[in-house]
């Protein structure tokens, strides 16, 4: 059985990466299961969250990047709308996604937009921290390797979705 292709979207918070991966379903000829670390936070009870929330995060991140594996292996597409943080509870972060899906087709893609606009989506969306993605951005890991770019504040997510689609 062929392995399904795994689209690893990594940028901090209002690159646009949600819209993106919807654009990317929308439009490609092959089907894709979405979901992101949001998903699986939803899965853990607030309480927990408020007393440990790296912690719990954490896990829930790295059984995520295990079931995007076995979807893999079981010939389904996903997009993972993530983030590759440096916390404490993730270190080495970039090193653990390597090592979970070493022998899966993964291409690792970076959603970029400048901070500043960053700042002003999370202002209108109203429903993250103004600064919140200069603070991931320190957390970011730093020697990530892409397969490629693409930049929501030159292209639309439509266009950022048909450059992804025609790179892979």
């Amino acid at each position: 059985m062929q392995k399904g292709l795994i689209l690893y979207l990594n940028g901090v918070t209002s690159t646009g990466k949600t819209t993106l991966a919807k654009e990317i379903q929308e439009k490609a000829d092959v089907n894709f299961y979405t979901f992101s670390n949001d998903t699986f936070q939803q899965m853990i009870s607030q309480k927990f969250l408020r007393q440990d929330y790296w912690k719990h995060l954490s896990e829930a991140i790295i059984q995520a990047y295990h079931v995007a594996k076995q979807m893999s292996d079981n010939g389904i597409n996903v997009i993972y709308d993530g983030m590759i943080l440096e916390t404490d509870e993730l270190k080495p972060h970039y090193e653990k996604i390597i090592k979970i899906f070493n022998g899966s087709p993964l291409k690792m893609i970076e959603v970029y937009c400048p901070l500043e606009i960053c700042k002003q989506r999370n202002i209108e969306r109203g429903d993250r921290g103004e600064n919140q993605s200069y603070e991931q951005c320190e957390l970011m890991a730093k020697d990530i390797v892409y397969d490629f770019s693409v930049d929501t504040s030159v292209y639309s997510a439509e266009k950022c979705a048909e450059i992804i689609i025609n790179k892979i």
